[in-house]
């Protein structure tokens, strides 16, 4: 039944030229004609064929007119008119964003605005109560309270606890028909969170008590306390004080951020011999403190806490803890470097496993370290040491130290190629042509100013094949002085560099730079660079053949010797 429909009478057309003998036809033509509405061409009755729906289409412009049935000429004016699609309560209300969530502040007062929902109606507002949306609550009090006209949620009773309860779900509904009985309804849930405030002070449950062995170096964590606040996040941050007992200073107190407790850590050294204990008075206080809830404090507390310094045997103590040293890579064999310290030392000593190779020797009575091998800043830069300092009557008690020592650099190390080049030279090249950039590089620091110098070694200087220009940005090319290069001649030319560094006194290098001649294409590509391969026509006396070989070999000779010559 729900796909049937009953057509249904809209209108009537008559022309006042129909004598009602059967010469007049009418006619319907415009939007939805044939396939939503008809018209009886004897009668003009218009009757709609289909159903129809407002939210599509509200409105249909149609034109009829009467024509003659055997010439279908017009016989009056067309006449225009509109079908109106009068609405009815066919769509439910839809809420726009549902399932909703919001959150409002605990401890609101009565009445505060927690969130909006909204619905919208599909159909004419301008037509009936079809569209007309109230809003009621269906699930939620006696907490929150919803205004009927605009949706809006409010708190229902003052001063909800977070602390007692955080979350709620309200269920709200959306009705047409201004509510009344009949119409259609949609629901969305809101869950309602409530946030915090600061409306708990922090409070100590117990005093404390801590043992502390004398001997715990600055700044060692001694002691950790929590004050308990009910609230969370930034109203549960607190601040911790030290208002009592610390004379002269010995503790400090900090926040750790991530579990808000109080950690008393010491400033300075402890000694059981001048003071076995102290008795301190820590303050915990809020540090968000909202004005709107100062009733409901005060926002701080205080604690009694102990602190017991246990007495230890004690051994030397470096001062300073880490001794940082510097010395040349050229310093000779017993140069002193620095001395260490400790407090009570009977003698000191090099912890082997952290100098293997014996590069530094301590006088066991002064502390004087002193280098007792050559030094190599390429091999190792920093040297991290540790003395020991010991008490000879309890070799139990060692004290440790650290001796890092920086070696400097001096010029020690010569450029040399960046990297072994291989270049391969056209047959075909042309004077001047570039056919190699070169760049070096020298171990010693610093690397990123470094500057260095580029030439032709001397053996090389006036040679008539090769030049060399230094680019003067720590790069030199290397071009040709002239053409007619023959693979079949000469296929390798060894051609010596000089490279000179900036350092003091200056180091300098010769690097071999080996250049292959090659048969390139037309576009400049090598395509052989190997051996010259020799080929003897068929059909010689072996007389021949003999004399052809040793000819060749003494070429050979000739040209190997040639190929390892330098230019």
């Amino acid at each position: 039944l729900g796909n049937l429909y009953t057509i249904r009478y809209i209108s009537f057309l008559h022309s006042d030229v129909d004598k009602a003998d059967g010469n007049v036809r009418y006619v319907l033509t415009g939007d939805g004609a044939s396939s939503i509405f008809t018209i009886d061409e004897k009668t003009g009755d218009i009757h709609a064929t289909k159903r129809l729906d407002r939210e599509e289409q509200g409105y249909y412009t149609l034109r009829a007119q009467a024509v003659d049935r055997e010439t279908n000429a017009p016989m009056e004016d067309e006449s225009e008119f509109i079908v109106k699609v009068q609405d009815i309560n066919d769509n439910e209300p839809k809420f726009l964003d549902g399932p909703y969530t919001a959150g409002v502040p605990e401890m609101s007062p009565l009445g505060t605005m927690v969130v909006q929902v909204t619905a919208t109606d599909a159909d004419d507002p301008t037509y009936g109560n079809s569209a007309r949306v109230v809003y009621s609550i269906i699930h939620g009090h006696p907490y929150f309270s919803v205004e009927p006209k605009t949706g809006i949620i409010r708190t229902a009773l003052p001063n909800m606890d977070r602390e007692m309860r955080d979350q709620y779900v309200v269920t709200i509904q959306a009705k047409d028909m201004v509510g009344q009985m009949g119409g259609l309804s949609a629901t969305t849930s809101v869950t309602v969170t409530l946030t915090d405030v600061n409306d708990n002070p922090p409070r100590f449950s117990q005093s404390y008590q801590y043992s502390v062995l004398e001997s715990v170096p600055v700044p060692s964590v001694v002691a950790k306390l929590k004050a308990a606040d009910a609230d969370i996040d930034s109203n549960a941050e607190m601040d911790y004080y030290i208002i009592d007992g610390n004379a002269p200073g010995v503790f400090n107190i900090t926040t750790d951020e991530e579990t808000q407790e109080g950690v008393i850590f010491l400033q300075r050294p402890l000694d059981y011999e001048t003071k076995s204990s102290f008795s301190l008075k820590i303050e915990a206080t809020n540090r968000n403190v909202d004005p709107q809830f100062l009733t409901f404090g005060p926002f701080s507390d205080t604690a009694a806490v102990k602190v017991i310094v246990e007495d230890v045997n004690e051994p030397p103590v470096f001062s300073p803890l880490i001794s940082r040293m510097v010395v040349s890579e050229a310093a000779r064999v017993g140069t002193v470097i620095g001395t260490v310290s400790a407090r009570d030392p009977d003698s000191y000593s090099i912890d082997r496993n952290t100098d293997l190779e014996r590069f530094f020797n301590v006088d066991a009575l002064t502390g004087v370290i002193s280098t007792a091998k050559a030094l190599d800043r390429e091999l190792n830069s920093v040297h991290n040491i540790t003395i020991f300092a010991t008490e000879n009557q309890d070799p139990s008690q060692v004290g440790r130290g650290i001796a890092l020592i920086t070696v400097m650099d001096i010029n020690d190390n010569a450029p040399v190629f960046a990297i072994e080049y291989e270049t391969l030279l056209c047959e075909n090249a042309a004077p001047g042509q570039v056919i190699q950039t070169i760049s070096a590089v020298d171990k010693d620091e610093p690397l990123s100013s470094h500057r260095f110098y580029f030439s032709l070694a001397f053996s090389a200087a006036n040679n008539d094949n090769f030049t060399l220009r230094d680019n003067k940005d720590n790069t030199a090319s290397v071009l040709t002085k002239r053409a007619g290069f023959r693979r079949q001649e000469q296929s390798l030319y060894l051609l010596p560099v000089l490279i000179e560094d900036s350092g003091s006194p200056a180091l300098s290098s010769t690097n071999t730079l080996s250049v292959r001649v090659c048969d390139c294409g037309m576009n400049g590509v090598p395509q052989a660079c190997g051996a010259v391969a020799f080929s003897l026509p068929a059909g010689l006396s072996t007389g021949a053949l003999l004399a052809i070989l040793g000819c060749i070999i003494t070429l050979l000779g000739k040209t190997a010797m040639a190929q390892h010559q330098a230019v």
